[in-house]
């Protein structure tokens, strides 16, 4: 199921290429286990990371990105196989990517914000590396070794199918039908924007899901071990699996904060851009003791 959760000129400084723009962003491609992974970094602060969620790419912290880089050196990047970054040729692990990036980057801790497949990420990093995880903030979690219902199996089937037949463009319109998508495509604006970062996309359906290396043992059975002061989002029309896991989220993480969006699905961040980021400035803020 882990696929349901699923520039300007460049200069090489030590291993690792990047550019700047008008904005002061900076852009590279980190040297992680190869391949090389996409990061785009702005703004000066304590760390903030912004990890996307499947099918999509770290574009999606658009509304979030330029906000956090006026008080925050905030990083977004594109997972393994996604966005600029190229799919994996050998085991891997989505942790060891972003230890390797942190490293790079120079960051001893940083507060990760995860969205769905990034909110697994996050957790699972939480886990295996606490002394780098400064706060934690999951939205529309997935979570490794969570028991995931038949209910999108039916989909998921489809989707594979016609990416394996080489369709890419039906394979992204059968996602961005499913249930996770479903409240975020009824808004025009952003319907065109998901349906472009889909299909760019779609080719994550032909990567191999078997040279990925789980966190074991998994964090389902491990939420009380996190120690970072922790804040899970969901938006109230996301699906019964997600609220599923927020719940044992709240729960079981100690001192867990939960948010409800009103009216918002699964693509939370997008769909109500301005209750998201309200709630995680303030988060942060309060963090930080401003």
């Amino acid at each position: 199921m882990r696929l349901m959760e699923l520039a300007a000129g460049c200069l090489l400084v030590s291993g690792i290429a990047f550019a700047e723009s008008a904005q002061k962003t900076v852009t590279g491609m980190a040297e992680v286990p190869a391949p090389a992974v996409y990061y785009e970094v702005a703004g000066q602060g304590s760390p903030v990371i912004l990890i996307h969620g499947g099918q999509l790419d770290c574009r999606i912290w658009d509304d979030q990105f330029p906000v956090l880089a006026r008080s925050h050196r905030v990083v977004r990047y594109d997972v393994r196989g996604f966005g600029r970054s190229p799919a994996a040729t050998a085991p891997w692990s989505c942790t060891r990517d972003l230890l390797s990036l942190m490293d790079q980057l120079g960051i001893e801790r940083a507060t990760l914000v995860g969205l769905s497949l990034g909110g697994r990420i996050a957790i699972d990093f939480a886990l295996d590396h606490p002394g780098r995880v400064a706060a934690l903030v999951v939205a529309g979690p997935g979570l490794s070794g969570f028991d995931w219902s038949d209910d999108g199996r039916e989909n998921y089937m489809k989707i594979l199918a016609a990416a394996q037949a080489g369709d890419l463009e039906q394979a992204a319109e059968l996602w961005l039908q499913s249930p996770y998508m479903a409240p975020a495509m009824e808004n025009a604006a952003l319907a065109a924007r998901l349906r472009a970062l889909a299909r760019e996309n779609a080719r994550c359906w032909l990567d191999n899901p078997l040279l990925e290396r789980d966190l074991a043992p998994p964090a389902a059975g491990r939420l009380g071990e996190i120690k970072a002061p922790t804040l899970v989002i969901v938006g109230e029309r996301d699906i019964p699996d997600i609220q599923r896991i927020v719940t044992r989220i709240a729960s079981d993480v100690p001192g867990a904060r939960k948010i409800v969006v009103r009216g918002a699905g699964h693509m939370v961040n997008m769909e109500k851009p301005e209750d998201f980021t309200r709630a995680l400035v303030d988060f942060l803020q309060a963090r930080s003791g401003s």
